[in-house]
């Protein structure tokens, strides 16, 4: 059974950094597009960032751009969100999520796998 399971969250200061994993087991997603949401409390679910199967292309929310980085490595079929510059509107469960396919899709129901997250909490 295909599992994604996150680490890497904590509390952290603002303006500092952290990085995410998202470690795949059950079944490999080397050929298929990953991608990052989150959700801070009384919100909906929302798109971070997303990279295609070889890592070339990679697409993310206005509010991340600059400051997140998604990136992967498909020898350890993880997934990886480097945030730089956090800040307090960064805190959030962060989810790593699977498709099936290989196109690039910002959209929770576009995606069939979905870890238990990881929370991200920043301090101002």
């Amino acid at each position: 059974q295909a599992q994604l399971v996150e680490s890497g969250g904590r509390l952290v200061q603002a303006g500092g950094s952290l990085r995410l994993s998202c470690a795949a087991s059950g079944r490999t997603f080397r050929s298929n597009t990953m991608g990052w949401f989150r959700q801070a409390p009384g919100k909906e679910r929302d798109f971070v960032a997303t990279i295609n199967w070889s890592g070339g292309i990679t697409l993310y929310a206005d509010s991340v751009k600059g400051r997140f980085t998604i990136s992967r490595d498909n020898a350890k079929n993880t997934v990886y969100l480097q945030m730089n510059s956090l800040k307090p509107e960064d805190t959030a469960v962060y989810y790593c999520a699977a498709t099936t396919g290989i196109a690039l899709k910002i959209g929770v129901r576009d995606y069939d796998y979905w870890g238990q997250g990881t929370q991200v909490t920043v301090s101002s």
